[in-house]
């Protein structure tokens, strides 16, 4: 299988982790910025409950309970049938590679990275020699070149058989205990303060972009691991949301910036038919249909993957205020009293987070495009690590954490709860749909009226990082040859 340049062939194999099977490729940027019986076997292990310090989470459903790909959450009604007639669009704004602890760790809201009495996280790594790095502050906006790593190898040696403590070790290196804060992502810290937020929304597997990507739209990733070029005709077994909604008649659109590619090509296949290709667009077509009321019912909005994804090397502030553009034109919008607006991250990017992914339902029976070795071995049956992500929407709960289980597919369980449709695969069709963030019998949303928040424009005084690159990583402070904390 052809690999992307940054893949994690280097590190040598660990052991399995006990229970996880063994099964016997243009890379993501030059495509995306270059411009052209199952129900037990499925659930791998997966438990009703995980339990971090005296929270309780409330994970995805048990085995005896699992829902059958193709069945509908109300199999009396029909498919269109509108159960949440309050919400009329939904919107997703994914942003690029970046983990819950590494953006809102240090927000004081939900299960963060842990704080001592320096003011600093104790947070901390090894090594691969006799050091330990503690987490960081990010020294400038910017981001290294290349570093994190969060291919299939480099996630896996990541999770560490659940102990989260093969951050630096993996290909991302120490990079990957850095951290962000208001200082340089002002918007999203305000957004996040204000808006419900998720502690335990996960991307969906132990991978890249593309992969994850597949999992929003179709439930799977149908093999793919990657971002390599070789997959990208592969189709989803049972479709693709877009396809669905416009078999169904439910309008959409995939607004995307040219250059860059429209996560709707990660299924090149999808886009050989003209009647989903024309609702791939610009996404000045989003600033003016929010503008004018004419926002579609289900609406995915793309990032430049070159210049305001927030992926490295970028300097982050650019997504930032794309992330404000995005909000404000919504709060201006007419349709602004029926939308729900989920942000999030496709993956981790490489960088730590403390909490280990728990077991998913394995969405069907197509196995990672692997092979062992070299590739870490692992299956289908854990989510990836945790994403920030918040939902904004007058029915948004203020200031409300939502520690439901969530991942990529729960966006695919709120459409087919809210148009009664079809699950494409098990991992949809069990998932947690979106509900815990919003309160739906309010008899006056708590966010009718939008709040006051700020509209960034980029630190001319940070913005210089894009000169003078991200500063030295790790700082000289975060560095030890003794253990530091947990």
């Amino acid at each position: 299988m052809l690999r992307g340049m940054d893949d994690d062939h280097a590190q040598p194999p660990r052991a399995p982790d006990p229970g996880i099977d063994r099964w016997p490729g243009l890379s993501r940027r030059q495509f995306l910025a270059g411009g052209a019986a199952l129900g037990g076997a499925l659930l791998a292990g997966c438990s009703s409950r995980t339990t971090t310090g005296s929270a309780r989470r409330v994970t995805a459903r048990t085995a005896a309970a699992l829902r059958a790909p193709g069945s509908r959450p109300y199999p009396h009604l029909p498919v269109g049938h509108d159960s949440i007639p309050d919400i009329r669009h939904v919107l997703v704004f994914m942003q690029e590679n970046h983990s819950f602890d590494n953006v809102l760790g240090m927000i004081g809201r939900g299960d963060g990275l842990t704080v001592g009495t320096d003011g600093r996280p104790t947070n901390t790594n090894p090594g691969p020699g006799n050091e330990v790095v503690r987490a960081f502050h990010m020294p400038t906006p910017c981001q290294q070149v290349g570093h994190p790593v969060q291919t299939w190898n480099a996630s896996h040696v990541q999770y560490d058989h659940g102990t989260n403590q093969g951050f630096v070790v993996s290909r991302s290196g120490p990079v990957a205990m850095g951290y962000l804060t208001g200082a340089d992502l002002p918007f999203t810290y305000e957004m996040a303060k204000v808006f419900p937020i998720g502690d335990r929304y996960y991307s969906s597997l132990l991978g890249q972009t593309w992969p994850n990507r597949r999992y929003l739209m179709s439930g799977t990733s149908a093999g793919m691991v990657d971002d390599v070029g070789g997959q990208l005709v592969t189709m989803a077994p049972h479709g693709t949301i877009f396809q669905l909604l416009t078999k169904v008649g439910i309008p959409w659109r995939d607004y995307y910036q040219p250059p860059s590619q429209p996560t709707a090509d990660i299924y090149l296949t999808q886009m050989e038919d003209s009647a989903v290709r024309r609702n791939v667009v610009p996404i000045d077509q989003f600033f003016t249909d929010a503008a004018t009321g004419t926002l579609p019912a289900f609406a995915l909005i793309d990032p430049n993957f070159g210049t305001n994804s927030e992926e490295d090397p970028q300097d982050v502030q650019p997504g930032d205020t794309l992330l404000a553009q995005v909000v404000h034109a919504l709060f201006e919008s007419p349709n602004w009293p029926h939308l729900l607006l989920l942000w999030t991250y496709d993956e981790h990017g490489g960088y730590y987070d403390h909490v280990p992914p728990p077991v998913a339902p394995k969405p069907d029976t197509i196995p990672p495009d692997i092979t062992v070795p070299p590739d870490q071995p692992g299956t289908f049956g854990r989510y990836g690590f945790r994403v920030p992500a918040a939902v904004v929407s007058p029915y948004a709960k203020a200031h409300h954490v939502s520690s439901v289980v969530y991942d990529h597919t729960s966006v695919l369980a709120f459409l087919e709860r809210k148009w009664n449709l079809p699950a494409f695969t098990y991992r949809d069709a069990n998932a947690n749909d979106l509900s815990d963030f919003l309160d739906l019998e309010a008899k006056r949303p708590p966010f009718l009226t939008p709040p006051n928040l700020p509209t960034p424009t980029e630190s001319a005084a940070l913005a210089r990082c894009t000169v003078t690159g991200p500063g030295t990583i790790p700082p000289p402070t975060a560095v030890s040859h003794h253990a530091t904390g947990a």
